[in-house]
């Protein structure tokens, strides 16, 4: 018996519940983890609510980090003590888990858990935007929405030591401060300016060769603005709102490129995580990206974590310790 957060109804963040579950044996393929730490991102209120629907009841979160306590048969590579990290399939948000092995990566012994658990969802998506989506040169301008969240401060830090001219656009100027530390050139306080008519001016007409967007429906189609011929605009997530449907014709003027990619699509490849997290690792350990732990809170207060992320009061990333 462990304690989790359960699900048993969508809907706001009082539906999330602590209390007891039955953790079996590790089955097939699988590895079970005692969980020092507990990632928190925007994808769980998601399905909190049901804007990603998933059976109830279940155990939300994507990611964590801690030492694995048995292994199914079939299992591979892993052994009990191993250090590990994770993105991957639901059920983080407890005190120890099952999960499939092909989505661990082994963690260098000088990243901490509280840092694993931060950076594995928010960093490989970071990877996967910044040299799959839209493969980053030295010299590119590229713009950064919500450049003070979790994976904006990573995407800052790592554009910036590839060499591109960053952007940020942020809701304060606490956070346009945070922005500007993790490496952006440039800040747009979205509240209280138009960031389309910003970018235009920073960059002295030549607009963006990138555009990376985490919210959604607030931002689109101003994003499409902000974008040079045969730009790329790649929205990967939905603070505000899911991107409404539009006419095709909106990218044919500038024949831009629209993109929607999802981290799971690319880490379902065990090969591929192996390298992702690889690449995300050394980063990491050399000091080239930072990850910010702004907040650390127990997993008994995932419904007041969960309130502070919905309000946008949060800067960089928060843990829940289990």
């Amino acid at each position: 018996m462990v304690k989790a957060i359960r699900i048993h109804q969508t809907g706001g963040p009082e539906v999330l519940r602590y209390e007891d579950v039955d953790l079996p044996a590790p089955g097939p393929g699988e590895a079970q983890i005692r969980q020092h730490a507990v990632g928190v991102n925007f994808i769980d209120v998601y399905y909190r609510t049901g804007l990603y629907p998933t059976p109830t009841p279940f155990t939300p979160g994507n990611e964590g980090a801690g030492e694995v306590l048995a292994v199914g048969p079939g299992v591979e590579g892993f052994k009990p003590g191993d250090r590990v990290a994770y993105a991957g399939t639901l059920g983080a948000y407890a005190q120890a888990r099952n999960i499939d092995a092909k989505f661990l990566a082994h963690l260098p012994a000088e990243i901490s858990y509280e840092t694993g658990a931060a950076m594995m969802l928010k960093g490989l998506t970071a990877e996967y935007l910044l040299f799959r989506s839209y493969k980053v040169q030295s010299g590119d301008a590229i713009l950064v929405h919500a450049a003070a969240g979790g994976v904006g401060l990573i995407l800052c830090q790592w554009a910036k030591k590839l060499g591109a001219f960053v952007i940020g656009t942020v809701g304060s100027a606490d956070k346009a401060k945070l922005a500007r530390e993790a490496g952006a050139d440039a800040t747009i306080l979205y509240r209280d300016e138009d960031f389309s008519a910003r970018v235009r001016e920073i960059t002295g007409g030549q607009l963006c060769h990138a555009v990376y967007d985490g919210v959604g429906k607030d931002t689109f189609p101003g994003s499409l603005d902000c974008l040079r011929p045969f730009g790329t605009f790649v929205s990967f997530g939905n603070a505000s709102g899911p991107v409404p449907p539009f006419n095709l014709g909106l990218l044919s003027p500038k024949a831009l490129f629209v993109t929607r990619p999802s981290l799971f699509a690319f880490i379902a490849d065990a090969a591929r995580l192996r390298e992702m997290a690889a690449r995300l690792f050394e980063a990491v350990a050399s000091g080239a990206v930072k990850i910010p732990v702004h907040a650390t809170r127990p997993l008994a207060e995932a419904a007041e974590v969960h309130r502070a992320l919905e309000g946008r009061a949060t800067t960089g990333a928060t843990v829940m310790i289990p």
